[in-house]
């Protein structure tokens, strides 16, 4: 998490709005569409049902912490850190995990990216007008406790 509050501290635009979100991180899942037969419309879908009860809880707490302030509409910079639980007996008597390695950080599934996407699905329309506005994104998961993800926002000067 330190690295994503320095990369923001580097800028010193507009004061970031940080959001912490506790709970599970669910991926966005793959995107499916569909058209409506005798429309003109076609309908998204996301795979993953266990994302949206997750999106509408980033959404919730993001839009507390708007407090009614604006959507944002400039370019952004966005740091995600999603902090993930250790797994139980991740190390052994030897200090290396079942693949004889000594990592800290979580390099399984699931992938940062997607956990990312998850996010930046919920905060469009809440926080920002559409994800297309950011413009630098840092992506960090690692382990700790409680599970949650840290979500930095700041509007780069135009």
């Amino acid at each position: 998490m330190q690295a994503a509050l320095d990369l923001l501290a580097a800028d010193p635009g507009t004061p970031a709005l940080v959001v912490v979100v506790y709970g599970t991180a669910q991926v966005a899942g793959s995107k499916k569409g569909y058209r409506i037969p005798g429309t003109n419309s076609v309908r998204i879908t996301d795979d993953n049902k266990r994302s949206a009860p997750w999106k509408v809880q980033v959404a919730q707490v993001a839009g507390d912490a708007m407090a009614g302030r604006p959507l944002l509409d400039g370019p952004l910079e966005v740091s995600f850190t999603f902090v993930r639980p250790r797994p139980k007996g991740h190390f052994g008597r030897n200090g290396l995990n079942a693949k004889g390695r000594r990592t800290p950080y979580p390099d399984v599934k699931p992938d940062v990216l997607k956990l990312a996407r998850g996010v930046e699905d919920a905060l469009t329309g809440v926080v920002w007008r559409d994800d297309a506005q950011i413009v630098r994104e840092l992506l960090v998961k690692e382990y700790g406790e409680p599970e949650r993800v840290v979500i930095t926002v700041r509007e780069l000067a135009a």
